[in-house]
């Protein structure tokens, strides 16, 4: 197949990779973008509470309450760089170009609320599907955009750089330097490769690694097992927050609740209808979000019970209804009517605070190789996120690596060679190992590595993945390619590095939490 060329390659098309895409296209530049058979399969999409739209007189209020969730540990830059850059990417993007619509009040202004970890409303909301709104506006706008091809159905397989992909012996010794990648187009079967100036790594979240999980299927951490494989910096992996409240009911999938209730009066509950969030945090339920997910835990382990419970009994009924149409009828499908009973929820794996190490521009360790959104990690974050940050650093990220790049581009020489022709065998793989494998793997990162950790359990975690890393990686050089293939291989990868990270720190903090309790 010929190989393709361009500006731009964007593996990925949540909120950061079209944002990007858009950004880059407007600026001149030629973008392939990389998506999933839909232009809205992407924990974007999810994203239910909103997006923080600080315009407060003290914006220091908001960088202390980012680094009162982080435990501490966000990176100053990195905060003041979201806190200064954000409203503006707001204003630009969703409000005065793509006309968002937020909720508003009776005089036409923007409604406010608040969420786990906030010290007052400023949170900038559409319903419950904040997300949905934010990324079908984007993705419309990218769709109609002048340089920018979007390929439905391509999934990236690995990266190209000059020191593996090229027959040039003096590219060997050559800085890492990355120039494209090479993809699956599912629809066909065939690989082939995607030779770019830059390439942007915008795959989301890893949260897929584990049992019980609010992302999209397929969310393993595509983006950093890439990096890992061609020598890129991943900093903070241990750091995987745990959403605490997910719809829990026996043969009912799992699904997000969002922590706008809390931020609007709901609070947490055990069986016996006692507020225990009280008692441990100042804020009670509205506490960050790895606290409130340790309690659910303990709060569960002490007393045996499968789940805790949201009270919504201070909201009316009607308000509930209106605000929060998507999670009214979500649990109405599974026989909970909210307005009249409580929410059954557990915590699940929800954001990995770490990832790909870059600066405020995207820019990894690996030339020309960028990263954004959740697969980037600039430090903002640190030990614990705060709540309605990750859409907004969605936006500031893919802002600010797009301008870059638009800056250098024009005035860099690129090394662009045709690298070495994708080969591999015809023999399909057995879905049935392929879903056997995950479950394995998925399993043993909620039980060895999940909300509570230790060194014996994370060291049985990492000798079951080991193992199970040697079948995957025989199994995947014999069989032809699919998306579901590559997801269990960058699964496995991704699951080790976590699992490696915790094990190197054995300080709790933020949502990594170690014990020595067995």
């Amino acid at each position: 197949m010929e190989t393709l060329r361009t500006d731009c390659l964007v593996i990925g098309a949540g909120l950061a990779g079209s944002a990007y895409a858009l950004q880059a296209a407007r600026r001149g530049l030629q973008v392939e973008l990389l998506s999933l058979e839909a232009p809205l399969v992407a924990n974007s999409d999810w994203a239910q509470g909103g997006i923080i739209y600080e315009t407060a007189r003290d914006p220091g209020q908001l960088a202390r309450d980012i680094v009162e969730a982080s435990d501490g540990t966000s990176h100053p830059a990195a905060v003041d760089h979201l806190v200064r850059e954000g409203p503006a990417a707001v204003k630009e993007l969703l409000l005065d170009d793509l006309g968002v619509a937020f909720d508003r009040d009776s005089a036409g202004g923007l409604e406010f609320t608040r969420e786990g970890g906030h010290s007052s409303r400023r949170i900038i909301h559409a319903k419950d599907l904040t997300g949905h709104a934010i990324l079908s506006a984007v993705a419309a706008r990218v769709d109609v955009t002048p340089g920018i091809t979007r390929r439905a159905g391509w999934v990236a397989v690995d990266l190209l750089t000059l020191s593996h992909n090229t027959d040039t012996v003096s590219d060997h010794y050559a800085p890492l330097t990355c120039f494209g990648a090479y993809v699956l187009d599912t629809a066909s079967g065939e690989v082939r490769a995607i030779v770019a100036k830059k390439t942007v790594l915008a795959t989301g979240g890893l949260g897929m690694i584990f049992l019980h999980s609010t992302n999209q299927p397929g969310s393993v951490g595509h983006g950093v097992a890439m990096a890992y494989r061609v020598g890129a910096r991943l900093i903070d992996l241990e750091y995987v927050q745990f959403h605490p409240t997910v719809f829990f009911k026996k043969n009912a999938p799992r699904f997000l609740v969002t922590e706008a209730l809390r931020g609007e009066g709901a609070v947490l509950v055990n069986a016996r209808g006692e507020r225990f969030m009280d008692s441990i945090h100042p804020r009670g339920s509205l506490a960050p979000r790895d606290i409130v997910a340790r309690s659910i835990h303990q709060e569960l382990a002490a007393s045996g019970e499968p789940c805790a419970y949201l009270d919504l009994s201070a909201m009316r009924p009607d308000f509930i209804r209106n605000r929060f149409p998507t999670v009214v009828g979500r649990c109405a499908e599974h026989g909970v009517d909210v307005t009249r009973e409580p929410i059954p929820i557990v915590p699940a794996a929800h954001f990995s605070c770490g990832g790909v190490h870059t600066d405020l521009s995207g820019r990894t360790n690996v030339r020309h190789l960028n990263a954004v959104g959740e697969t980037g990690c600039t430090g903002l974050h640190g030990a614990n996120r705060l709540a309605s940050t990750s859409l907004l650093e969605c936006l500031v990220s893919a802002k600010f690596a797009a301008l870059a790049d638009a800056a250098e581009i024009p005035g860099t020489e690129f090394r662009l060679p045709d690298p070495r022709p994708w080969s591999g065998p015809a023999r399909d793989a057995d879905p049935t190992l392929i879903r056997q494998d995950l479950q394995l793997l998925q399993s043993t990162m909620w039980n060895y590595a999940g909300i509570v950790r230790s060194s014996k359990r994370l060291t049985r975690a990492r000798r079951i993945l080991l193992e199970l890393r040697e079948e995957i990686q025989s199994f995947y050089r014999g069989c032809r390619l699919t998306r579901e293939l590559i997801e269990l291989r960058n699964a496995v990868q991704t699951a080790l590095l976590v699992v490696h990270a915790a094990s190197l720190n054995p300080r709790s903090k933020g949502c990594h939490y170690v014990t020595e309790e067995e």
